[in-house]
């Protein structure tokens, strides 16, 4: 096939779980079918597409189900690392299958397939001293310091509402897969990669890779995608179709282009984008477009179409 031009799709979370009342892997389903419609109008378009996703509450149920199973039945936990790939097998599965329904109704000619990917991280990244990232049940202070003591766990209190552990997010530093997925995307096959950031891995010092409790942010993970693939387009599709500053606020502005300039201005002011959800992605494009990358576009997935044409989405370019 001619070598169409070549996107890397972040897909967030509420591309898969709608709202709190539509969880079911049936209902993720739903969702799912949705979002394959928006990015086989891409690929319908000329684009050749990989894609990375996100996985917290999917990791949290597989979590969950371990620990009740441990508690009620007496059956070993699953480690975090363990639950990753768990998480990509399955998203993975169900994308593939919604994309490939999608091109057969279309008449579409391509493939998708999933690369379960572990993704190399730093042993001594700073993250690993100072986790944040709170995972699985809420638990007492006695059941907390007794698996600190004995499993090593970093447990926090959160919020009054119980005892949590966390988990470090380290940077991704390289993804161990890239060949097979680069194979892949060069055969004209859409990828389905990194999910939930990938799945973290250390080096033991003697070139081993061994798993480890962390949680990488996908949107970094996909911008590392994109960088390594050379990609023309880094998409980033989250709950809004376009990024706005002083959000909330009587001064609110809603963004339709920004130079990297601008973009690392805004989160310098450290007033504009949240930690937890826009910040990320700034950084992610920021990163990708001082890597070589042409243009980074914020949307929603419902909007990708008509972000494409130049018509929405915030465009963030070098």
């Amino acid at each position: 096939m001619t070598n169409p031009k070549l996107a890397v799709v972040a897909v967030g979370g509420n591309a898969l779980i709608k709202d709190d009342k539509r969880v079911t892997v049936e209902d993720q389903e739903v969702a799912l079918r949705e979002t394959a419609v928006h990015i086989t109008d891409m690929i319908a378009a000329g684009w050749n597409v990989a894609i990375g996703h996100g996985n917290g509450p999917q990791v949290g149920f597989i979590l969950r189900r371990s620990e009740i199973a441990a508690k009620a039945e007496g059956m070993h936990e699953v480690p975090l690392d363990v639950c990753g790939a768990d998480s990509q097998g399955a998203i993975g599965y169900e994308f593939q299958q919604a994309l490939r329904n999608e091109f057969f109704k279309r008449k579409i000619e391509r493939k998708a397939a999933t690369v379960v990917t572990q993704m190399l991280v730093d042993k001594n990244d700073p993250a690993f001293k100072k986790p944040t990232k709170p995972i699985g049940s809420f638990m007492d202070e006695a059941e907390a310091k007794r698996r600190e003591k004995e499993m090593g766990w970093s447990v926090v209190e959160d919020a009054g509402r119980g005892w949590r552990r966390v988990v470090a997010s380290p940077l991704p530093k390289e993804i161990i897969e890239f060949d097979a997925v680069k194979t892949l995307i060069d055969a004209g096959q859409i990828v389905i990669t990194v999910g939930g950031g990938g799945i973290p891995v250390i080096d033991r010092g003697d070139g081993e890779l061994i798993g480890t409790a962390a949680v990488i942010d996908k949107d970094f993970a996909s911008s590392l995608l994109a960088q390594s693939l050379k990609a023309d387009l880094f998409l980033i599709a989250t709950a809004v179709e376009k990024v706005a500053v002083n959000f909330g606020k009587p001064e609110q502005k809603w963004l339709d282009k920004m130079t990297v300039a601008e973009a690392k201005a805004y989160l310098d002011e450290g007033i504009h984008f949240a930690k937890g959800s826009m910040a990320p992605k700034i950084q992610a494009a920021i990163w990708y477009l001082e890597n070589g990358g042409k243009e980074a576009l914020i949307t929603n997935p419902e909007s990708i179409g008509r972000a494409l044409k130049g018509e929405t989405g915030t465009h963030i370019v070098p």
